[in-house]
């Protein structure tokens, strides 16, 4: 295969997914070391040709993770699709220096992009806003292995296996189980019923350009802000914070730090709370 393809044309599967797959699985496997080397490339001069060498290399790997989510009645190649965005996000934001795998690092950027446009797309109205409700929502599409509603032993058994309330289970069952409403108003509908129909009231601004520069500018202004607070602080404030507020899972509490430091919990939650008064100035300043 040619080296003149670009990312940019392997973007959209199109029509002939067979071909498409056999384009993407031509592309060489990188080693560890051809990896790192056009990731530093990347990732400290900006070459744009490594990163096109990235994202093609792993393409065969989106398609791998796409087939794991045919069961939502979606073109495999709009997840492909979706699935590559996330692909060229990881690659931009992939540090070498981290010691991982881009493919393990690409694996929760490419999973975001397919969840999303799952969530969008399976439902006119999303069954799923929180991030436990998302969980669920896709580990109980796997859990049903049949139309019928699930009894009550079934649904014990997934609340017990997902580590949710059985409520949870009910509720979410019955937002799969709905049937979808049409957006436009029926071709039969006269002007006193046509109002009700979901495209007169209902208006996204979530892909407004403007909104989204606004908001991408924002969140850069916010996370700028926390570093700069963070930086001011000692080194021991700095990770009570990180670890009681910052990380995304396993988070401390007051009696970890108190151990780690050898001081008692109520010092800890005083340093906590005097870093946070000192953070929230720096932020406002």
């Amino acid at each position: 295969m040619g080296t003149s393809l670009q990312p940019a044309g392997l973007l959209a599967p199109g029509a002939n997914l067979n071909a498409y797959m056999q384009t993407v699985n031509g592309f060489a496997v990188l080693s560890a070391e051809e990896e790192k080397q056009l990731a530093e490339d990347l990732y400290y001069r900006d070459d744009l040709e490594a990163a096109r060498r990235l994202v093609l290399a792993h393409l065969r790997f989106v398609v791998h993770i796409a087939k794991s989510y045919s069961g939502y009645g979606l073109a495999q190649s709009d997840l492909i699709q979706e699935g590559n965005v996330g692909l060229m996000k990881a690659v931009k934001r992939f540090n070498p220096e981290k010691g991982v795998r881009l493919v393990s690092f690409a694996v929760h950027w490419i999973k975001a992009e397919m969840h999303e446009f799952i969530l969008r797309n399976w439902r006119i109205v999303k069954v799923a806003t929180t991030k436990a409700q998302r969980k669920l929502f896709f580990n109980l599409r796997g859990a049903k292995k049949r139309l019928a509603w699930l009894t009550n032993d079934e649904a014990k058994a997934v609340a017990e296996d997902l580590n949710v309330d059985l409520d949870q289970v009910r509720e979410m069952e019955g937002r799969l189980s709905a049937y979808d409403a049409a957006f436009d108003a029926g071709t039969d509908d006269d002007d006193d019923t046509a109002y009700q129909a979901p495209a007169y009231y209902l208006e996204d601004r979530r892909y407004d350009p403007a909104t989204q520069l606004e908001d991408a500018d924002w969140e850069d202004s916010n996370v700028s802000s926390l570093v700069v607070a963070l930086e001011g602080l000692d080194e021991r404030s700095r990770d009570i914070i990180q670890q009681r507020w910052l990380n995304e899972e396993n988070k401390a509490t007051l009696h970890d730090l108190a151990a780690k430091y050898g001081v008692s919990a109520e010092r800890i939650r005083q340093l906590e709370k005097n870093a946070m008064k000192k953070v929230r100035v720096a932020m406002e300043a």
